[in-house]
C-alpha cells in the first residue's frame, strides 16, 4: 500500500502540513512492567492534499490496535457530559424526536450521550468498537453494538430494518482512515428525511490557535467546512446547517441530510465557508506556513521552562491527554521538567506517558508536593482546572498554559 495517496481522492501527497518528528501512540500509556521495555514510535508527518486540500496523516497503525482497549471514557469529564445532554435536548426538540424515532450514535463510547435520549424513551442505539467501553455503555442499559462503523455495518442493519431519523458522530471523523467506506456507510444507515450530526475539531482553530498537539496517531484527517462538504457531496449528503462549538478547543457541528433540491440551507453555511476563504483555507500556499509558527512556539516554549528551571521552580502536568503527549514528544519535555503530572481518570494513575514515562498522579498529591507551576495539559479545559485546583494559589502555585502561547494564570 502506497502511504503518499490521498485518502479521499488519490492524488499524490506532495506538501508537507507539519512535521512532528516520531512519537508514540498518544493513548499508548506504560505501566511499570513496560518501563524496561521499548516502545515503539511511528512517523508523525501530516501533509495536505494538493487537490481537495483534506488535511492528514499516513496510517501507520491499524484502528484496531489504536481502539481494542481504549482509556478514554467520556463520562469523566463534566464539561462533557453537559455539552451531551444539552444537545440531546436541542435535537429533540428542534427535529421532533419520539419514542418512535431511532437514534444511532457512532462511536457512542460508554453512553454518556445516548443515555439522555434513553431518559426521554428515546429508543436509541450505540456502535462502539472499543470492548471495554462498550461494555461500560451495555452495564447502563444502553443498547450497544461492538464493531467498527462502515458501510458493511450499515448494510446489516438496514437488511434487519433499522435506520435512523438521527445519527450522531462526534469527534469519530477525525479517527476513520477509510473516509469513503464510513460515510457510504451514514448515506446507507439515514432514513429519507433522517438527519445526521457531525462534530469535529475545526482545522481553522488549530491553525488559527496553533493547536498542533490535537495531531496525533488516531486522528488520521483534520477537517474543514470546505474539506468535508466536498467528500459529503461525493456521497450525495448535504450539509444544511452548522454551529460553531467551544469543545476540543474550537469544533463545528455539521446538519446533514440527504441532497434534494427543497433542503434549505442556513445562510450559516455560507457564512462560515466565507470565513475560511478569507483565512485562506481554499490555498495551498496559506497550509504551508503553519509548520514555522509551530517552530518558533516551541523555542520559546523551551526558553521559558529552562529559565523556570534554572529558578529553581517546581513544575508538574495537570492531566494526561493525547494532545500533551504530542506536545511532550514533540518539544523533548521530559521528567527534568515535569516530575509528574496529575489526572483524574483513576485509569491512568500509576502509568507512565508514553514517550517521556513521565508518571501519572493522583491530584491529591499537588497539596503534599507543592509545585510553583501546574502546567495544564488539556488546555480546553482551562477554566475546569483553574477551578479545580484554585487550591494551589495557597502557596503561590500559578496555572501555566502553553497553547496557543505561553500564559500563567497566577
Amino acid at each position: 500500500m502506497n502511504h503518499k495517496k490521498c485518502r479521499f481522492c488519490q492524488s499524490n501527497l506532495e506538501h508537507t502540513f507539519l512535521d512532528l518528528g516520531v512519537s508514540p501512540l498518544a493513548n499508548s500509556f506504560v505501566n511499570s512492567d513496560g518501563l524496561n521495555k521499548m516502545e515503539p514510535f511511528y512517523p508523525l508527518h501530516t501533509f495536505v492534499c494538493k487537490s481537495c486540500l483534506l488535511v492528514q496523516l499516513s496510517e501507520f497503525e491499524s484502528p484496531h490496535h489504536i481502539f481494542n482497549e481504549y482509556l478514554y471514557f467520556s463520562s469523566y469529564s463534566s464539561t462533557w457530559l453537559l455539552h451531551a445532554e444539552t444537545y440531546v435536548e436541542m435535537v429533540t426538540k428542534r427535529f421532533h424526536l419520539t419514542d418512535t424515532s431511532q437514534v444511532i450514535e457512532i462511536a457512542s463510547n460508554d453512553g454518556y450521550l445516548l443515555q439522555y435520549f434513553q431518559r426521554k424513551n428515546i429508543p436509541c442505539l450505540g456502535i462502539e468498537p472499543a470492548k471495554n467501553v462498550a461494555e461500560a455503555a451495555l452495564q447502563k442499559g444502553i443498547n450497544t453494538i461492538s464493531e467498527f462503523f462502515g458501510n458493511e455495518l450499515a448494510k446489516e442493519l438496514l437488511s434487519e430494518n433499522m435506520q435512523a431519523d438521527l445519527i450522531v458522530a462526534n469527534n469519530v471523523l477525525a479517527h476513520v482512515p477509510n473516509l469513503h467506506d464510513f460515510v457510504a456507510g451514514l448515506k446507507t444507515l439515514l432514513k429519507d428525511d433522517g438527519v445526521i450530526t457531525i462534530e469535529f475539531p475545526h482545522l481553522l482553530q488549530l491553525i488559527t490557535h496553533k493547536q498542533f498537539d490535537t495531531i496525533y496517531h488516531e486522528h488520521f484527517s483534520y477537517f474543514s467546512l470546505v474539506s468535508v462538504k466536498r467528500i459529503l457531496a461525493h456521497y450525495k449528503l448535504q450539509v444544511f446547517d452548522v454551529e460553531e462549538l467551544s469543545t476540543h478547543g474550537g469544533s463545528l457541528r455539521l446538519f446533514i441530510k440527504h441532497e434534494h433540491k427543497d433542503v434549505r440551507v442556513s445562510p450559516r453555511v455560507r457564512d462560515l465557508i466565507q470565513k475560511e476563504v478569507e483565512q485562506g483555507l481554499d490555498k495551498l500556499n496559506s497550509y504551508l506556513q503553519f509548520a514555522k509558527q509551530i517552530e518558533e512556539l516551541k523555542i520559546e516554549t523551551l526558553k521559558f521552562l529552562i529559565q523556570a528551571k534554572q529558578e529553581n521552580k517546581r513544575i508538574v502536568g495537570y492531566g494526561a491527554p493525547a494532545k500533551g503527549n504530542t506536545l511532550l514528544n514533540f518539544y523533548g519535555v521530559g521528567k527534568e521538567f515535569l516530575s509528574y503530572t496529575v489526572d483524574a481518570n483513576h485509569h491512568k494513575q500509576g502509568l507512565y506517558l508514553p514517550g517521556t514515562r513521565i508518571p501519572v498522579q493522583n491530584p491529591e498529591i499537588l497539596k503534599q508536593t507543592k509545585p510553583d507551576y501546574l502546567l495544564i495539559l488539556p488546555w480546553n479545559l482551562k477554566e475546569e482546572i483553574v477551578q479545580q485546583c484554585s487550591f494551589i494559589r495557597e502557596w503561590g502555585g500559578k496555572f501555566l498554559v502553553i497553547i496557543p502561547e505561553i500564559e500563567v494564570i497566577e
